[in-house]
């Protein structure tokens, strides 16, 4: 019986992309030199791919025993790519899934009932859409690249279904494009001179070939092993150090790629990635306004939302040109450092970081309390409102702590199971993870308090993890509508105080309503209150809170910090 694609089908390509992303992502990284050699295209389409696997999750969340329509998986997938695109590869990824999602939602409805399949023609149709997409969503398409290795996967998937008749099922449409995309991607050296004189292919082509090797799993059941790249050329597994292929591509191209007069400088400083609220005919201004500004542009998405990734040397100008098309939201910007990406080296390379024996990873909300912990020698993760960090951005603080041993504090109840994937992969990276499931801020503090680095790691652990859950912790938020909670019915503006996750106390006022939470938490005994100020928090009422405390708690000491932007309204801990 032909096999084709379907919701179920769909979901198992979205979990095997990323695990096929996972695995493959040092080496994907390693071999990063186009078009810049900043060691992150593996990364990228990881956390790209996660963001879509989030999502798909999401459309089948509440429905077992029942499915989705393979319309809205497909979309989930496409959305969820789009808004955790990251770098120039992941932006390019997301426009590729859209693609195809504009085109598989149209399959004939299946025996089941309500769940729709695509056949292996519309499945080559979509692919060549996706290819169409992308070269459409990149300002200046360049051959050698990841767009040369999904329109040949896309030819030869159109091929195998007939030229779209039907003919041939999913699997052996999806096979065809996987050969297709491994005899493009092996000829990817040829094509571009960076990948030649680097000696290794393309490292989007090399993260698109894992893509479509999980499709064919998914479709067929088969385990799809990465093919290793011929014809002379670097085989794409063996490349196993990221910063020899970057320093290859700085030697061999830094005369060719220098701007004249740039004093050993070349091309743009800043990576901008953003969000992006608008219509049609205001992107088409955009993209015009962009080119200009530097490279890479590539501008993906549609149905007034888009993300928007450019390399620029004004960053502002980048940001207010999305200004002026419509609402940039989830702006990043990342500057590419001395002797790193597009810099034209003039020293010799750096040395590896000499490994620590323990280190400590925290999710923080805000940028003093960032500083707080850095201080405590921990790396830190931002916690930014509406966007919790992915477990990929979680590996990635981890290898940035440089350290045998971690200690990861997610502080937040929802990200324990993100905490707990990241943990995984480091462990499989030969990093010893001790995961404290901290679930504030506050109870992070309370564990830094109490961390001896010199002392033995399973001993350190015991007492942070003991201190944290000693702590008990609150949170003032505002109420954005009127809803039913724990603590009655509240109305916009009204000020919620959350008591270890759950509303006890509902306000008007900022000082009023952390008053009752106080006075409800120390109720319980306590010796030290901790607060953590928002922007929003003035110091007139940071004064009333102390002065509550002392006054009505004899022998309890209160400490004060400010949280910074992106921090919450105001936190409480109580130890």
């Amino acid at each position: 019986m032909p096999q084709n694609l379907d919701a179920v089908a769909a979901r198992a390509w979205s979990v095997l992309a990323l695990e096929a992303l996972g695995q493959a992502r040092e080496e994907i990284d390693a071999i990063n030199v186009y078009p810049v050699a900043d060691a992150d295209t593996g990364t990228n389409l990881y956390l790209t791919m996660e963001s879509a696997a989030r999502a798909v999750e999401a459309a089948f969340t509440g429905l077992d025993p029942a499915r989705p329509a393979l319309a809205e998986v497909v979309r989930a997938m496409a959305h969820g790519a789009l808004i955790g695109a990251r770098g120039n590869s992941g932006t390019i990824l997301a426009q590729l899934l859209r693609g195809m999602a504009q085109v598989l939602p149209d399959g004939a409805e299946a025996p089941e009932g309500d769940a729709y399949h695509a056949d292996g023609a519309r499945l080559a149709l979509a692919l060549g859409r996706a290819a169409d997409a992308a070269y459409r969503a990149v300002a200046h398409p360049v051959e050698g690249t990841v767009l040369t290795v999904a329109r040949a996967a896309a030819d030869a998937a159109l091929a195998a279904s007939g030229d779209g008749r039907p003919h041939g099922d999913c699997a052996t449409v999806a096979r065809a494009a996987y050969e297709g995309a491994c005899t493009a991607l092996d000829a990817t050296p040829g094509q571009l001179a960076a990948l030649g004189r680097a000696g290794v292919v393309d490292a989007g082509g090399r993260g698109l070939v894992a893509v479509l090797g999980a499709l064919v799993g998914a479709l067929s059941g088969e385990t799809v092993r990465p093919r290793a790249a011929t014809g002379g050329h670097a085989r794409v597994g063996d490349v196993s150090d990221a910063q020899d292929a970057a320093d290859a591509e700085d030697a061999a191209g830094a005369e060719e790629c220098a701007a004249p007069g740039a004093a050993g400088v070349a091309g743009p400083a800043f990576e901008v990635i953003y969000l992006l609220e608008a219509d049609d005919a205001a992107v088409d201004r955009l993209r015009a306004r962009l080119d200009p500004l530097g490279d890479s542009l590539v501008v993906v998405g549609g149905d007034g939302l888009w993300n928007v990734h450019v390399h620029v040397d004004d960053a502002g100008a980048a940001i207010e040109a999305g200004v002026e098309a419509g609402r940039p939201h989830r702006i990043r910007i990342t500057h590419f450092g001395a002797g790193d990406v597009h810099t034209v080296r003039t020293q010799p390379p750096r040395e590896r970081v000499q490994r620590v024996q323990r280190g400590i990873v925290a999710v923080v909300p805000g940028d003093g309390l960032a500083a707080l912990y850095a201080e405590a020698g921990a790396t830190t993760v931002p916690a930014r409102a509406g966007e919790p960090p992915a477990s990929g951005e979680l590996v990635q603080a981890i290898r940035r702590a440089h350290a045998r041993e971690v200690v990861l504090l997610p502080n937040d109840a929802e990200l324990r199971h993100t905490a707990a994937a990241a943990a995984e992969q480091a462990r499989s990276e030969g990093v010893r993870v001790a995961l404290i499931p901290t679930r504030s801020a506050v109870q992070g503090i309370a564990a830094l308090a109490v961390h001896e680095p010199d002392r033995r790691f399973d001993e350190d652990v015991v007492a942070m993890t003991s201190a944290a859950g000693a702590a008990r912790y609150a949170e003032l938020v505002v109420a954005e509508r009127q809803s039913w909670t724990t603590a009655g019915i509240c109305q916009a503006g009204d000020v919620l105080g959350l008591i270890d996750g759950d509303v006890a106390v509902i306000g008007r006022e900022v000082a009023g309503t952390a008053g009752a939470v106080l006075d409800r938490m120390l109720a319980a005994g306590g010796e030290m209150v901790t607060l953590v100020l928002g922007d929003e928090v003035s110091a007139g009422v940071a004064e009333r809170l102390e002065k509550h405390v002392r006054d009505g708690h004899l022998a309890v000491d209160t400490v004060l910090y400010r949280g910074g932007p992106q921090s919450p309204l105001l936190l409480i801990g109580v130890e």
